[in-house]
């Protein structure tokens, strides 16, 4: 029994680690425990705003919250079982111990180490135990930053692109097609290389951060979902144009266009099978009118 636990509480705690790694710092990652939660978080939301008429922008950071909760749970559990077939004789008590092995002194034990509390009124009494409680002391300081460097890592994701979104909007109520189609070759090739740079580095940014594709936003101009038809409209000016030189950078915006919906509908929206269909999908899952 005391093999059996101790194995199931290590498995738990590699198993938080491993999410952990996966979802903050793994090039393109997105942990399982994450997945899972933001998914679940996501389709409540759509549901809440479908039903009440309101919309509704707390999945993203609620998805956070539960996640690290979930992730310091995990780690909790997984240390108490290794610590509960030792109790009460692997540990000395402040106060008299259990005359059983008592799974709520192993939880409260590994609650106050991975918090890094220390408060000493339950102590290792053997050599392994007295090294596997600071060892978790160190897992909950990485369970700490991990929370801080995600959310540092996740808000400058957002606000790039939010200021996208809101750079698109003002283009839509704007001349900018005209100005495309038939102004300054020079303005006309710097306005569409500037929205290739945006759509190239929104979706860099959803690969290396994918949850930060369940934000929603409740205003439709800084919502990229809102804006993204407008690119395919400005593609097309650009198509359009009579200088080659603007035909060729409406022909990288395209290319980049293509891309990014590859990516939205790979990761996100069940495998659409072309650009329009994505970026009409994309709309639909945030739930946003087109911007105008």
């Amino acid at each position: 029994m005391t093999l059996l636990l101790t194995v199931l509480g290590a498995a738990l705690v590699l198993l938080a680690l491993w999410d952990i790694f996966h979802t903050l710092w793994h090039p393109r990652g997105f942990g399982f425990v994450a997945r899972v939660l933001f998914r679940a978080l996501w389709a409540v939301s759509r549901w809440w705003n479908r039903r009440t008429g309101r919309s509704s922008e707390l999945a993203g950071p609620v998805g956070l919250l539960a996640t690290a909760i979930a992730w310091a749970a995990v780690v909790v559990l997984g240390f108490a079982l290794v610590y509960w077939p030792h109790m009460p004789g692997g540990f000395f008590y402040a106060a008299p111990p259990p005359p059983t092995a008592d799974l709520w002194s192993a939880l409260y034990l590994s609650l106050v180490s991975v918090t890094t509390l220390g408060f000493g009124d339950i102590v290792p009494a053997t050599d392994p135990l007295r090294m596997l409680v600071p060892i978790q002391a160190l897992i909950g300081f990485v369970l700490l930053t991990a929370a801080i460097s995600w959310i540092l890592q996740v808000y400058p994701t957002l606000v790039r692109r939010r200021s996208f979104a809101r750079r698109l909007t003002s283009m839509a109520r704007t001349d900018t097609l005209e100005v495309v189609r038939h102004g300054d070759v020079s303005v006309a090739c710097a306005l569409v290389d500037e929205v290739s740079v945006g759509v190239t580095t929104v979706e860099v940014d959803l690969m290396q951060y994918a949850e930060s594709y369940f934000f929603r936003e409740n205003e439709p101009t800084h919502s990229l979902a809102a804006t993204l038809p407008f690119v395919s409209s400005l593609g097309e000016a650009a198509a359009a144009a009579d200088a080659m030189e603007v035909r060729h950078a409406g022909a990288m915006l395209e290319l980049a266009v293509d891309s990014l919906a590859a990516t939205l509908a790979e990761s996100y929206l069940d495998g659409q099978d072309d650009t329009e269909r994505s970026l009409l999908a994309f709309q639909e899952d945030h739930q946003q009118p087109r911007v105008r």
